[in-house]
This record gives C-alpha cells, sequence and structure tokens, in this order.
C-alpha cells in the first residue's frame, strides 16, 4: 500500500534526527549553550535550546506557552498525518513523511526537554543563510520545498499557451 511508504520516511526521518541528537548531546558533550565543534570551514555544531518554532517565531519560554506550542504542532502532525493517507501520489507522500518525521522529532525534543534541541549551523564567514538546526528541521523544509516544487510543476489546469498570429 502506497501509505507505507510515507509513515515509512517519517519513522526513518524521526529516528536520524533523535540519534543525532544524542550523538551530539552526548558522546560529543555538545550539550550547554554555547558548546561547539568546528567540523568544516562554513559547518560548525552550534548547542542551542530553541524556545520556539522556526526563526524563533512563538517564544514557549512559559510552561503554559510550552503546553500551547505543542498542542499546535501536535494538530499539525496529526493534519499531515491524515493528508499522508489520502495523498496517492508517491512523491508527495514522502515530502509529506519528510515533514512528519521532523514535526515529531521537535515535539519529541519539546515534551521531554521544554525546547528543542538545534546543532547544525551553516556560515558563511559571519554570514549564516539559516538560524543553527537540526535533522527534523532539515527535513521539514526539505519536504515542503518538495510539496511546493510538485504542486508548481505539475499544475493540471495551467491555461495553454495562445499564440496569435498577425
Amino acid at each position: 500500500m502506497k501509505v507505507r511508504i510515507g509513515f515509512a520516511v517519517a519513522a526513518l526521518v524521526f529516528f536520524i534526527d533523535q540519534l543525532v541528537k544524542w550523538i551530539v548531546t552526548g558522546p560529543l558533550a555538545l550539550n550547554y549553550l554555547g558548546a561547539q565543534r568546528v567540523l568544516l570551514p562554513i559547518f560548525n555544531f552550534t548547542y542551542t535550546e530553541n524556545q520556539g518554532i522556526s526563526l524563533g517565531l512563538l517564544n514557549a519560554a512559559t510552561p503554559v506557552g510550552r503546553w500551547m506550542l505543542v498542542a499546535m504542532t501536535a494538530a499539525i502532525a496529526v493534519a499531515v498525518a491524515v493528508w499522508i493517507t489520502r495523498e496517492r501520489n508517491r512523491t508527495d507522500q514522502v515530502a509529506l513523511g519528510m515533514v512528519l518525521g521532523g514535526a515529531l522529532g521537535n515535539i519529541f525534543d519539546r515534551v521531554r526537554f521544554g525546547y528543542v534541541v538545534d546543532f547544525a549551523d551553516l556560515h558563511f564567514g559571519e554570514f549564516r543563510p539559516f538560524l543553527v538546526f537540526n535533522v527534523g528541521d532539515a527535513a521539514i523544509s526539505i519536504g515542503v520545498v518538495i510539496l511546493l516544487l510538485h504542486a508548481l510543476l505539475s499544475r493540471k489546469d495551467r491555461p495553454e499557451e495562445t499564440v496569435e498570429h498577425a
């Protein structure tokens, strides 16, 4: 059944997200604010604790804010799971699985710690095109881009071009 691919991708993304977070915070001991390890001239592991959602929006520093954010993101995850069950396109199934797996990884962190563990720090000198992120964030972003590109490139209702002759 096609639906399984979306949930399999979600499970894989969730597992990889949690495994990498464990490696970063456990064996690599990057588990306190400011802890950093340079991996490449343009990429570091820099430990941060994200209290909000993307770009620091909806900061949930209080217990009430934390659980409201958990509830909101869980509701979105449920909606994505329902979408997976109704989606018949395999590409969209995989993309939705990426979104769901990343969301579940971040929800799991927020429930356990009260924040999301972020560590991936891409930079070009002082220029940082992204905030510090994690595997789940990357999967969500890539999944959304795939969905958008697929929707834009496969539109069936595009008006056909008409060429007028002079």
